[in-house]
């Protein structure tokens, strides 16, 4: 890395400013299928053309009726603006660094991977569940929808039909057979 000097005077003394440039920052991409990511642009698109103007108009109502120090629905919204504001810069900054896959599009040849539906059954109780591997945005264990950083996503990843996949779960090691993979 190379530094860059910049004499400077302060007051008759001469001072010498290092500048050192920033590395570069490599942004990891994030993985999100394709339906996560019209989701999350859905939601970035409301926050902007409804929620957005919303709260500008409210904090406009709220400054209208004078006295800011002690005027709660300013305060409110205010907080609500941060908030909004807060949540467009997080979508923004994840759908920059996301990367969209479309599980019918993948051809992993019944390999479980990220996006793929996978039909499991439980060794010991014979109970059958199916899980869709997607981003940490999209999960949602009550429709079927699991993490990929998620215990039960890693023992499965890179399994096919047939396979066993143990889990360390809090009552102890479970293990799943792989009954079906699927891209859909």
């Amino acid at each position: 890395m190379q530094e860059y000097r910049r004499p400077a005077t302060l007051g008759g003394l001469v001072l010498c400013i290092h500048f050192i440039p920033l590395r570069e920052h490599n942004v990891a991409t994030i993985p999100i299928t394709k339906r996560g990511a019209e989701k999350l642009k859905a939601e970035l698109h409301r926050l902007k053309t409804v929620d957005r103007p919303w709260v500008i108009n409210a904090i406009a109502e709220a400054r209208a009726q004078g006295d800011l120090s002690e005027n709660a629905e300013y305060d409110a919204a205010k907080d609500r603006q941060g908030f909004i504001e807060g949540r467009i810069q997080e979508i923004d900054g994840k759908l920059s660094a996301a990367q969209i896959i479309d599980p019918a599009e993948l051809d992993a040849g019944g390999k479980v991977v990220f996006g793929a539906t996978v039909q499991l059954e439980d060794e010991d109780s014979g109970d059958q569940v199916t899980y869709q591997i997607v981003g940490e945005d999209e999960a949602d264990i009550k429709l079927g929808f699991i993490n990929i950083g998620s215990p039960i996503a890693r023992a499965l990843i890179g399994k096919v039909e047939g396979d066993t996949a143990e889990v360390q779960a809090p009552g102890g090691v479970r293990r799943y057979e792989v009954v079906a993979v699927n891209y859909v």
